[in-house]
């Protein structure tokens, strides 16, 4: 059994309303110096059998993300 990891993250040049609330509030707590956060989802995948890596990134193209707004990245953790 494989394990596998779909990050899928905005685009850089999308705005992040949560990333950018994360910031103020960092500042407010006592943590100044962060200048930028980007929040984004993770996926972890429990896969029996063989899928390719062309599979995987159908996957999360097709499903986990919204490529229009999102970069993903498909990692296999152990195979």
């Amino acid at each position: 059994m494989a394990r596998i990891v779909v990050d899928v993250m905005p685009k850089a040049e999308i705005l992040d309303p949560q990333g950018q609330a994360i910031v103020g509030a960092l500042g407010r707590l006592g943590f100044p110096g962060v200048s930028d956060v980007r929040q984004g989802k993770r996926f972890e995948l429990e896969v029996e059998g063989d899928l390719s890596d062309e599979q995987l990134q159908q996957i999360a193209a097709d499903v986990l993300a919204n490529t229009v707004i999102e970069d993903f990245t498909v990692t296999r953790v152990n195979a």
